[in-house]
């Protein structure tokens, strides 16, 4: 959405959109309010509400208009306040640097500044109630995950709030209420012909014989339907006579969508086929993603290249399994990532939840009345966009917006742990070389729906858990279970409620780079209303799940649209970025100068869409500031 947007679009208007009722599922009271309130106000939940999340209506109006020059920051109210380290941005990477600071000076006196309603930065959590049960699901980070193993620091972090992943996901395990259900494809008239929902089979499943007949109800073409069974289970060595190196070299060279073109010789409806199949993962289609990338993430059509698992090109992204050192341990709270931000919290503020272990946190009602008191050592400020860090005698003075006015706070050092593209506007005084560096960090763009169904009939009935869409508004969805953990409800029957997850990724195949593709996929979001989302939800689902009896008005709940226009961490990519540059020369090493008082942390600086590169950047942002005999905090 603009900036026009109005704020009074809310749940309300989003359920008319769908065409539900007002109240539904007995989700009436405090997930109904949208209307911005003081963090201290009686009720203050932000999890609960609905509507548009994410960059929500407040969250960033501020900051374009600083970017369009249209804000004055000249008078500002200096409010008497004096920290050790002001950190902008209450992200995983923020809430890290002020515990890393306090492990070294425990003494220290933080205020965490975020734009959001909410701390967690893209580590939010959507919390739903539906007929008297608690139904959780992440509105940003998903899960712990990383294509390398987590560093000690960032391992260290978890360990210190009580978090091991492995022994999570050996404890607790996701619901099997959804597991007799298959995968399916839905095809769409306009990209297909005609529409048509096809079930798949699973892995072991997925024979020739098996695949080439369940697609023969779709409408592709016999050509089409042989060159799919090909790509997915041929053997045939498509760079047969160049050596492994070659082979690797030559791939990271060509997309995806190139490879199957011109390589394998598909037929081009096989192109929108797996269009977006790396949506997920990247946030960008197959036309923009190194087939070198696919292959390392298990995409069809290798298999009879004979490589080894080695790293890919595009850095910090080599998924787990095939990296040279390989992955991380994994788990999925069943609000994503943002169970470790609470977890920070609470370590940062012990009043704000009551003590327990991590798998009490889920199910905690935070107090966020205790999040912003006077005296306490560290202070989180919700609602307040910084617009202004400039160096100040021997430290820094931070200005920020609160409701209509510009307060002004002074601090030893600042860490700006927030979307780096946005730095050469809150620091103008940095050099150009960095500026521009810092500008070349484009975040991808895209849009995470949680959908609360009051039941999963319609998905019962049709035998399937979610929808490949290749050619629809969202390119997939599909039911979350959750683990069993902190009193969030786990679906047993197709009457229990359940919640959904709907991918939309604006990325714009055509456009010369990926950054301009995810240029104009930020625009088309920010240009997008609420009731627009809402239709087509209602379309989409209504077009997939019609045959099973799905009623968009009886079976919606509840709707929380997480846009993120700025989402994730640009990572590079051999297409469009060179390779041989060395680290030291690279855009987020470049960007990520401390500048005096004012260090710099957040994945951005870690070219990684990683919760353990926000980690790793907080660490080396605060013990950046510790070293510099300049800084005094």
């Amino acid at each position: 959405m603009a900036e026009r947007e109005r704020p009074e679009i809310d749940r309300r208007g989003l359920l008319k959109g769908v065409g539900c009722g007002l109240v539904a599922g007995g989700l009436a009271g405090p997930a109904a309010a949208a209307a911005p309130a003081p963090q201290e106000a009686p009720g203050y939940y932000p999890p609960e509400r609905l509507g548009m999340r994410g960059s929500h209506p407040g969250s960033f109006e501020t900051a374009h208009a600083l970017r369009d020059g249209t804000l004055r920051i000249g008078d500002a109210e200096r409010i008497g306040e004096a920290y050790d380290l002001v950190i902008v941005g209450g992200g995983i990477s923020g809430l890290a640097a002020a515990h890393f600071l306090r492990v070294e000076r425990p003494d220290a006196r933080i205020l965490i500044l975020d734009n959001h309603d909410d701390f967690g930065g893209h580590a939010k959590r959507n919390e739903f109630h539906v007929a008297g049960r608690t139904l959780l699901i992440n509105g940003g980070t998903m899960l712990i995950s990383s294509p390398r193993p987590y560093s000690a620091v960032a391992a260290g972090l978890l360990a210190t709030l009580g978090i091991n992943a492995e022994a999570l996901a050996a404890r607790y395990k996701p619901g099997g209420a959804f597991r007799a259900l298959r995968p399916a494809i839905f095809f769409d008239a306009p990209t297909f012909g005609r529409d048509a929902l096809v079930p798949m089979m699973r892995g072991a499943d997925r024979t020739p014989e098996a695949l080439a007949k369940a697609l023969a109800a779709s409408p592709l073409p016999e050509k089409a339907i042989r060159d799919i069974v090909r790509v997915e289970t041929g053997k045939e060595d498509y760079l047969a006579g160049l050596s492994q190196d070659e082979k690797r070299d030559r791939l990271s060279r060509m997309s995806y969508r190139d490879y199957l073109a011109e390589v394998v010789k598909v037929d081009p409806l096989v192109i929108a086929y797996y269009q977006c199949r790396t949506h997920g993962e990247w946030g960008i289609g197959i036309d923009g993603e190194p087939a070198l990338d696919c292959w390392g993430q298990g995409l069809p059509g290798f298999a009879g290249l004979g490589l080894d698992p080695r790293d890919t090109r595009r850095m910090g992204n080599t998924a787990a399994g095939y990296g040279a050192t390989g992955g991380s341990a994994s788990f999925h709270f069943p609000d994503g990532n943002a169970t470790i931000a609470r977890a920070l919290v609470r370590k940062l503020v012990p009043a704000v939840a009551p003590p327990g272990d991590i798998a009490a946190l889920v199910g905690a009602r935070f107090d966020y009345a205790e999040l912003d008191r006077a005296g306490q050592p560290v202070r989180i400020r919700l609602n307040s966009t910084v617009v202004n860090v400039a160096r100040k005698g021997a430290g820094a003075e931070i200005v920020y917006r609160a409701g209509d006015g510009l307060r002004a706070v002074s601090a030893r050092a600042c860490v700006l742990a927030c979307y780096n593209m946005i730095i050469p506007y809150l620091v103008p005084d940095l050099p150009d070389a960095q500026k521009a560096a810092l500008h070349q960090l484009v975040k991808v763009p895209l849009v995470y729906t949680s959908v609360a169904l009051t039941n999963w009939r319609a998905f019962a009935r049709l035998g399937i858990s979610g929808a490949e869409c290749p050619g629809s508004y969202f390119s997939s969805f599909r039911l979350t279970p959750a683990p069993d953990m902190g009193g969030a409800f786990q679906p047993a029957g197709p009457d229990d409620p359940a919640m959904l997850f709907m991918l939309r990724t604006p990325c714009k195949p055509g456009a010369p780079t990926e950054r301009d593709q995810h240029r104009a996929g930020r625009q088309e979001l920010l240009a997008t209303s609420l009731a627009t989302f809402g239709g087509h939800i209602r379309d989409q689902l209504a077009k997939v799940l019609g045959r099973g009896g799905f009623d968009a008005a009886r079976d919606i709940a509840g709707i929380a649209v997480n846009r993120w226009p700025h989402g994730y961490a640009y990572e590079y990519n051999p297409l469009y970025d060179p390779w041989d540059v060395p680290e030291a020369s690279r855009p987020h090493v470049v960007g990520r100068r401390r500048f005096g008082p004012i260090a710099i942390a957040n994945s951005d600086s870690g070219a990684a869409a990683y919760t353990d590169s926000a980690i790793d950047q907080a660490h080396r942002a605060v013990h950046e500031l510790l070293a510099a005999r300049e800084v005094r905090i």
